[in-house]
């Protein structure tokens, strides 16, 4: 059975930092792009990063920039978002997706999803 499971998300204090993971089963993520995703209360869903199957080359929403980074370590089948200097806006559900054309931002890229992992930056 194919899965994507995230994990890592936590309360943090702004200014902080969290490392998520988006693990696979049942399937190789070497030979797909990778999206993370997230959704805030009362909003809709929106890109955050993403990367690609071959070159690790990433992409990243305006609002992360500098703060976040997306990497892949395809023999342990994970990918991971590193989120560093945390700020309440950033509060959301975050998930990750696979697709197999060119990586992109935007959610139609991606056929196979995770449950989500919630982030929450509060003081």
């Amino acid at each position: 059975q194919r899965q994507l499971v995230e994990s890592g998300g936590d309360l943090v204090q702004p200014g902080g930092s969290l490392r998520l993971s988006c693990t696979a089963s049942g399937l190789s993520l070497e030979y797909y792009a990778i999206g993370w995703f997230r959704q805030a209360p009362g909003k809709e869903r929106e890109g955050v990063s993403c990367i690609d199957s071959v070159k690790g080359r990433a992409e990243y929403a305006d609002s992360v920039k500098g703060r976040f980074t997306i990497s892949r370590d395809n023999t342990k089948n994970t990918a991971y978002l590193q989120m560093n200097s945390l700020a309440p806006e950033d509060t959301a559900i975050y998930y990750c997706a696979i697709g197999s054309g060119s990586p992109s931002l935007r959610e139609y890229t991606y056929k196979f999803w995770g449950q989500g992992t919630q982030v929450t930056v509060s003081s």
